[in-house]
């Protein structure tokens, strides 16, 4: 009789029976392609280094800048809190608010040139022939891979009031005021000469990938255009910055971020002088923490340059939004 209840069952169903734990074989199988907890295991590590170096470094300046940190509490390690103290000190010296204009025309003034060269590079290359093409945006790279202490050197030789190449150039093209110009002795032409060396930095980088967003446009959209009989400037302005407008939104926000935080080409070239002509806030944050030994307020400076600058991105993300939201 067993047997006979045995033949009845389909083999299929016997190799298919529940097991103990009751778990369908579906079930059993996601569970093993899962694998536990080691992909957590995997990834701890480098979430652990990405707080460690991140998070950590903000969160002890956070805790600097409602302190009494200086040389003293530095080595003894007994500050103490004071609470807004620092950031009452900072908020109230005109040098400050004087530093938060002079680096809002730094972004501005970098930011629009760093935006207008690039969109012109990015549509040069998209013109030129294979081989053209290929010699422009290698020539973007290696001007990008160049590390910023090797440009910034550069460009100091470049502006040498003595030994320059642009005042050899100036000169012999009969500018005779040029010989031993001091360019790093006056503030505006240290100025202009670190906004130059910021956009040719950060130019390849603008160009190349608005040039790989230019490259995602159907040639139709272009092509109709100039059938209805527009130009190429209404193009640009009416096809083209539309359908590449996210793109160019993070461009414009991710140079909005290096602009701001401009630190190693300024710290190397002109120590934020001369006077402070070349001063912004990550300077002289800096400045502050080094030279008065007051790393509270340097801490304090830190933290509302990081503010300000969230709070320029934060409109800039609300403009972005906005305008998907009409489209």
């Amino acid at each position: 009789m067993s047997a006979v209840r045995e033949r009845a069952v389909p083999r299929n169903a016997r190799h298919h029976r529940p097991r103990a734990d009751g778990r369908p074989p579906a079930a059993r199988r996601a569970a093993r392609e899962r694998g536990g907890p080691w992909p957590y295991l995997l990834v701890a590590p480098a979430v652990l280094g990405m707080l460690y170096l991140l998070v950590y470094p903000l969160a002890r300046a956070v805790l600097i800048s409602f302190q009494d940190f200086r040389l003293r509490q530095l080595i003894m390690g007994d500050a103490k809190f004071v609470g807004f103290a620092n950031y009452r000190t900072l908020l109230t010296d005109p040098r400050f608010w004087t530093v938060v204009r002079r680096t809002f025309l730094f972004m501005a003034v970098n930011v629009v040139l760093i935006m207008v060269i690039g969109l012109l590079v990015a549509l040069m290359t998209q013109r030129l022939g294979r081989l053209w093409r290929v010699a422009v945006l290698s020539s973007l790279v290696l001007a990008w891979a160049m590390p910023v202490v090797a440009a910034t050197t550069v460009f100091q030789w470049l502006f040498h009031s003595e030994f320059g190449v642009v005042n050899w150039a100036l000169t012999s093209l009969g500018f005779g005021s040029f010989e031993r110009y001091p360019w790093f002795a006056h503030g505006t032409a240290a100025f202009a000469i670190l906004a130059l060396l910021v956009v040719w930095q950060s130019v390849p980088f603008a160009a190349i990938t608005l040039y790989s967003a230019l490259t995602t446009v159907p040639a139709e959209l272009h092509e109709s255009a100039r059938i209805d009989g527009a130009g190429a400037f209404r193009v640009l302005r009416s096809v083209t910055l539309p359908m590449i407008r996210p793109i160019v939104m993070l461009v414009l926000c991710l140079e909005v971020i290096w602009t701001f935080k401009a630190f190693v080409q300024i710290w190397v070239m002109t120590r934020g002088g001369p006077g402070d002509a070349t001063t912004i806030l990550p300077v002289y944050a800096v400045q502050t923490a080094l030279s008065s030994q007051r790393y509270d307020l340097g801490s304090a400076a830190s933290m509302v340059t990081v503010v300000l600058m969230s709070g320029v991105l934060a409109l800039y993300l609300r403009q972005m939004f906005r305008q998907e939201d009409e489209l």
